[in-house]
């Protein structure tokens, strides 16, 4: 069985610029990655990723440790790391951005990985293993939009063999189940290569930070717009949500009328 979040009903009153442009980032960086030998590209991690034992320790780094716990958001290890990355970063990011501005969202997204990768380091301070990756920042969007939009349904595809459908989960459950899982892999131990505590972490600050920086108008713990447990087919408009769909057409429709109008 397989399920993945693919958008959510929660649309936003604001472009999220911020996300776009870290989404656009991080693209590039790692298409950049991609042309690299295999032995360039490790040298860019050691050089450009967070490592313990230089943050916190006496290792020597090519860059200051300090600057690689910002660097190291904007690389990826994999095209998966990527793509989770940057559709939890679509689904959830535009809600948060617009609950708090531009400026203080993209401050934000980086306290909540700094904080991530702070933590990370301390449960290994002597790992001579690089950190990459935008996990982190964006686990602290996910805990944001946990105290903001509990209520909110996400549209999580559900597939099992030949049977593919999607399913309106309320938010609340989606990313509970998401944290536990990140307690429970965390407990296992550092094997696999994934900065769990980053998650943990992130998500923490993300949740104690969002009352801080979120507009003094908006409420905490919003109620939902749609029904939950509701299902459909899986379609393009589900994977773009409705909402951010409606907004490129619109955005398509409204430059065409002003070039006739020029």
């Amino acid at each position: 069985m397989f399920f993945f979040p693919i958008s959510d009903d929660n649309q936003s009153n604001s472009r999220p610029y911020v996300c776009y442009s870290i989404i656009a980032i991080c693209c590039f960086i790692f298409l950049w990655q991609s042309t690299l030998p295999t032995d360039l590209n490790r040298n860019a991690i050691y050089n450009f990723g967070v490592i313990p034992a230089a943050l916190l320790g006496d290792q020597q780094s090519f860059i200051s440790p300090s600057l690689t716990v910002f660097t190291s958001m904007f690389m990826h290890g994999g095209w998966m790391h990527l793509i989770g990355n940057m559709v939890f970063l679509w689904i959830f990011g535009d809600n948060i951005e617009d609950s708090m501005g531009h400026k203080k969202f993209l401050f934000f997204y980086l306290i909540c990985g700094l904080l991530a990768a702070l933590l990370q380091a301390s449960i290994n301070p002597s790992s001579p293993v690089p950190m990459i990756g935008a996990s982190g920042a964006i686990a602290g969007i996910l805990g944001a939009y946990l105290v903001l939009h509990p209520k909110a349904n996400v549209n999580v595809l559900f597939w099992l063999f030949i049977f593919i459908t999607v399913i309106k989960v309320p938010a609340f459950i989606v990313l509970s189940i998401w944290i536990v899982s990140q307690f429970f892999s965390a407990s296992l131990g550092p094997e696999g290569g994934v900065a769990y505590f980053a998650h943990i972490g992130g998500f923490i600050a993300g949740g104690l930070l969002i009352s801080f920086f979120k507009y003094p108008q908006i409420k905490l713990f919003q109620e939902g717009n749609s029904q939950s447990f509701e299902s459909s087919k899986f379609s393009l408009n589900g994977m773009l949500g409705q909402g951010k769909e409606r907004d490129f057409m619109q955005e398509f429709i409204d430059t065409a009328n002003k070039k006739d109008k020029n």
